[in-house]
């Protein structure tokens, strides 16, 4: 902000010079002005004024007239649920996507530390917490046809004399309002406008037999007649849509996972559009037309406060943006939990307290999920895991019975036929962990295989990367609605399209829509009863590990079962055979995504969780941390912070096992966005690089449950002066991380 403060300043001397010296009058120059951004889609836009207040019952930006015992409460309904207005349509949008981020309950904080109704300087009230404004919507177009999608909200209380921007691109695969329970919430409090984008992703589905789509705002769209209006469309013809249908019946597809546009390679462009488009709209609300029609453009990047900020996906986008960043839009960056895999540099080392040395770091997503899907059923039935991991659903005898196929395979080296459960387990974990996975991550895998993150992952970005369609069924999986009792595809009911884009995450399995292995013994079954799904290597129902060797040989390029590298032959794993092209595809999409780690000298944070399980942190946060240091050196301005006891998704925290281990993740990355703010204002530097050491909360005694989340007992500060054993130091290539 200081930089843009300085060219304001210097801009008014020189004009102020100029008249002094020059003799004659100068040249009058016309003002500048702002045009919409050629990127946006004509005739997309969609305005609308959401003007609720504390005292009424009107929709608001943040919780969609729901306030913060709404969100908290049960989800809003529908008068006709097949047909939603789309008032109802939003206000579960943001229902869900606020809660899917957040842990709701009183208990772990919401309402009382974090929430609508908490105020900028911490303090909670007994307001519904609702913040009226504007909100616009537009398309922005992308190669190939395809869209992304932008939304500002401008909040009334917008101070046109400090404006600020919070670029707030959604996590994971989520839609438009992604990002509102986290960058949203912190953002429209302190009067800035909020610009967000869905990446390319969200929630852009397309039901292949009904041939129907979604809008920016959520409502079914007839392909047939409104592909226009469309967030995603197939690049398929209507014969092949047809011929596919015939073939696989009632399938979904998605635009993360079949745009054939790898979006993941421009999240760092997609952050920067929303910033020009939100410039725009500043400039179009608050300025008055000239005579000839054209917008004064009074907002600028040289004076509006930019901060890029989300959490992970979103996180990652917000890095890559900074790093993209050549016009100076972005003051500042915060990234919480980042999805972010830097480029590899082997002199580069990673260590935890007096640990060993790890070299083998940022390894990709798809590889390390890739490993989890394979062997975590197995090491989630060691017998610390099966008793106490939470949400570890995973049924005795289908784990079981991946162990058994995995040591009949030679999967587990050195253990035979006669080895134990336990062994087995046991040599699964190491096998995890051996990758660089920590040991804190572990008890929350279970939960998260249980819920099909890594075979979710696995599906998703492989196809992004290797800019798959949907007709190629990689690996030979699919997405459907399915019959709860079979796990066969089922037609998607009327009412739950009508809901799907407010309900989803954007990334199956979700809302209903659910993982199809397809090519299973005995037919095509879901992944989540994928104890149905009948091995044709194995001939046990052994939670389709037929599918998980595939992932794992097109992540890593070489057949697991024999060690054959897919350059000199193809793996035929099942029904399935894997190809090197296919291999090279992922490979090269993988490579459109790294990032360089240089931020151009920006304050930035991030701010991660040891535990996080979705994104193991020597691959994400860590050496991206230690890359900046190379690079930057002492000119670096990047700050980590990292949490004990947090992890990646909040909102597991509101299910015991996880309410007595974790603490929220998201106030230490609402603290740093206070800390960035502060210090994009003057306010000094910030707190050096650390690990924050948390307490879970304790349990009483007399309840047996946890006891109410407190700062004093639980969260202590980010230290402006850690202890010297908590400060992170990279010496020569070295990283080290404080235990």
């Amino acid at each position: 902000m200081r930089r843009k403060l300085l060219a304001v300043i210097m801009s008014a001397a020189w004009g102020l010079g100029s008249t002094a010296c020059d003799e004659s009058e100068p040249e009058p120059q016309p003002p500048p002005t702002s045009v919409l951004p050629s990127f946006i889609v004509p005739g997309s836009e969609l305005t609308q004024e959401y003007p609720g207040t504390d005292g009424d019952n009107q929709p608001d930006l943040l919780t969609s007239g729901l306030g913060a015992n709404g969100i908290a409460g049960a989800a809003p309904g529908y008068a006709d649920p097949n047909h939603p207005t789309w008032r109802e349509l939003r206000a579960n949008t943001v229902y869900n996507n606020y809660r899917g981020l957040v842990d709701i309950t009183s208990g772990g904080g919401y309402g009382r530390l974090f929430g609508p109704n908490v105020t900028p300087d911490g303090s909670a009230t007994s307001l519904p917490g609702k913040i009226p404004g504007m909100e616009y919507l537009a398309f922005a177009s992308e190669e190939g046809g395809q869209r992304v999608g932008l939304m500002v909200q401008v909040p009334r209380s917008f101070d046109a004399q400090r404006p600020c921007i919070v670029a707030a691109p959604s996590s994971g695969s989520r839609g438009l309002y992604g990002a509102i329970g986290t960058a949203g919430d912190w953002g429209l409090k302190r009067g800035c406008a909020v610009a967000y984008t869905d990446k390319g992703g969200g929630t852009g589905y397309q039901d292949l037999e009904t041939n129907t789509g979604y809008g920016l705002d959520g409502l079914t769209r007839d392909l047939k007649t409104q592909a226009s209006e469309a967030t995603f469309q197939v690049a398929l013809s209507e014969e092949k849509r047809l011929a596919y249908n015939s073939t696989l019946p009632n399938r979904i597809a998605t635009q993360h996972a079949h745009s054939r546009q790898n979006p993941q390679a421009s999240w760092g462009r997609h952050v920067l559009q929303s910033v020009e488009y939100a410039l725009h709209v500043l400039n179009r609300q608050f300025n008055a037309p000239l005579p000839d029609g054209a917008i004064p453009a009074t907002f600028t990047a040289e004076n509006t406060l930019v901060i890029a900020t989300s959490v992970s996906n979103g996180g990652g986008a917000s890095l890559r943006a900074a790093e993209a960043d050549t016009s100076g839009l972005i003051d500042g960056v915060v990234a919480g939990e980042p999805n972010v895999q830097p480029v590899f540099d082997a002199s580069l080392r990673l260590r935890q307290g007096s640990g060993t040395e790890f070299q083998e770091h940022s390894r990709s997503l798809l590889e390390l999920a890739s490993l989890v899907s394979l062997y975590q059923p197995c090491a989630s039935r060691a017998a610390a895991l099966a008793a106490s991991a939470p949400l570890n659903s995973v049924s005795q005898q289908a784990g079981e019975a991946r162990c058994q196929s995995l040591v009949e395979l030679g999967l587990l080296p050195g253990l035979t036929g006669s080895s134990t459960v336990e062994e087995r387990a046991q040599a699964a974990q190491v096998r995890i962990n051996a990758a660089g996975i920590l040991p804190e991550q572990n008890v929350l895998q279970p939960a998260h295989y249980a819920l099909l993150v890594p075979q979710g992952i696995l599906v998703t970005y492989a196809n992004q990367f290797g800019r798959f369609g949907v007709e190629d069924n990689l690996c030979g999986f699919s997405f459907a609605s399915t019959d709860a009792t079979t796990g066969q595809p089922v037609a998607t009911s009327a009412s739950r399209l009508a809901s799907l884009a407010a309900l989803s995450n954007g990334q199956p399995a979700n809302a209903g829509i659910n993982l199809v292995y397809n090519l299973g013994a005995n037919g095509p079954v879901a992944d989540n009863t994928a104890n149905l799904v009948t091995s044709r290597i194995t001939s046990r129902n052994d939670l389709n590990l037929d599918g998980a060797l595939c992932w794992r040989a097109l992540a890593t390029g070489v057949n697991p079962l024999d060690g054959v590298p897919l350059s000199t032959q193809p793996a035929t794993l099942g029904a399935y055979t894997v190809t090197r092209a296919q291999y090279e595809a992922v490979q090269a999409g993988i490579s459109q995504t790294l990032s360089t780690g240089d931020l151009h000298g920006k304050p930035a944070i991030i701010v991660t969780g040891r535990s996080d399980g979705f994104l193991p942190l020597n691959h994400a946060s860590r050496p991206y941390y230690a890359l900046n240091q190379k690079l930057e050196g002492t000119g670096s301005q990047l700050r980590y912070y990292e949490v004990t006891n947090a992890h990646h998704l909040d909102s597991l925290n509101a299910n015991t096992g996880f309410d007595s281990r974790f603490i929220p993740l998201d106030y230490y990355y609402f603290r740093a966005l206070d800390l960035m703010f502060a210090r994009l204002q003057g306010g000094g530097e910030l707190p050096p690089s650390q690990v924050v050491h948390t307490t879970p909360r304790r349990i009483n005694s007399s309840t047996g449950k946890p006891e109410d989340l407190t700062v004093q007992a639980n969260l202590p500060a980010l230290s402006a002066q850690p202890a010297a054993g908590d400060v992170l130091s990279f010496n020569n290539g070295l990283l080290t991380i404080p235990e």
